[in-house]
């Protein structure tokens, strides 16, 4: 009985794969207007889309970001770009609706003159 007992406990053990399940990335939302950011800054540069438009950072560098739109430190030209905020290595995150037609440039503020990490959303 207590060998039963041994053979249905490491059969348990077995079956639940005994360590911790390797984690997966957050999948990121399907939109086609997406900013990469990378070690090399933003790719692509600039986009052209029309209003009420929400635009998604991935940010696929290894430290975070913390994106804003222009000018800096003020911050004031599009600000449903700074609902993109902060973002760690792997997170990613829309802008609120961008409703105005007009051009929206953004930064990271914690690199302001980091011209790779510069980029326009031109809405029209």
């Amino acid at each position: 009985m207590k060998r039963a007992a041994a053979i249905v406990v490491s059969l348990v053990g077995l079956s639940c794969g005994g360590g911790s399940a390797p984690s997966t990335p957050t999948p990121v939302p399907s939109n086609p207007f997406t900013f990469t950011i990378t070690s090399s800054g933003v790719s692509p540069k600039e986009f052209t889309v029309p209003p009420g438009t929400r635009v998604l950072f991935v940010n696929n560098d290894s430290r975070s970001h913390a994106m804003s739109s222009d000018p800096h430190p003020e911050h004031t030209d599009c600000p449903a770009v700074n609902s993109v905020g902060t973002l760690a290595s792997g997170q990613n995150r829309e802008t609120g609706n961008l409703n105005d037609v007009r051009t929206c440039g953004f930064h990271d503020h914690d690199n302001p003159d980091n011209a790779n990490l510069k980029g326009r959303i031109i809405i029209r």
